[in-house]
């Protein structure tokens, strides 16, 4: 067994995680998320501690697979995720209007971003978003999706980033 699945996962106050037939559920004060069970796996649940064990005969290639999304899933329902991007540009602006994000990017007409479900997006100032969410993969993929409207560009760095990102400007043409 690899050495990320032999850690346990302690459950912090709030959390409850329930193994059943169709699925792993974890639910806490941010939500419940669950996921489907992994082969060769099977998961315990004893005073607030969850442990993985592999099945007798059966490769242990999603052992360290299995504790992650589950060590993933209960930080997301008790504490959450969040990923926050910054706008860099002459004329680059955001903000809300209901649940839809507003982009000015630079092109001919506004980029509009709905929100999914789970997910709230945050405009702290008029250069900067803020998502947050329980499922980590839901949270990096809708700031994935907000920075490919317009990545940073590698001569000026104008374009969306994420907070303390380094770009790598490239040098400008000699003539």
């Amino acid at each position: 067994m690899s050495r990320v699945a032999k850690q346990p996962i302690s459950l912090p106050k709030g959390v409850e995680m329930t193994v059943g037939n169709d699925g792993i559920s974890v639910k806490g004060p941010k939500g419940t998320l669950s996921v489907h069970h992994l082969p060769g796996v099977s998961i315990a649940v004893d005073n607030g501690v969850a442990n993985i064990s592999l099945v007798e005969g059966a490769d242990d290639k999603f052992g360290g697979t299995a504790r992650a999304l589950l060590s993933n899933m209960v930080t997301g329902v008790s504490t959450g995720y969040e990923r926050k991007l910054e706008l860099v540009g002459v004329g680059y602006r955001v903000s809300m209007q209901g649940k839809s994000l507003n982009l000015s990017l630079g092109f001919s007409h506004p980029v509009v971003f709905d929100a999914p479900e789970g997910i709230s997006i945050e405009t702290p100032t008029q250069t900067e978003v803020l998502i947050k969410g329980a499922d980590k993969q839901a949270v990096g993929q809708v700031a994935a999706k907000i920075r490919g409207f317009r990545p940073p560009e590698p001569y000026k760095g104008k374009g969306v980033r994420y907070a303390g990102e380094k770009i790598t400007l490239k040098e400008a043409k000699k003539a």
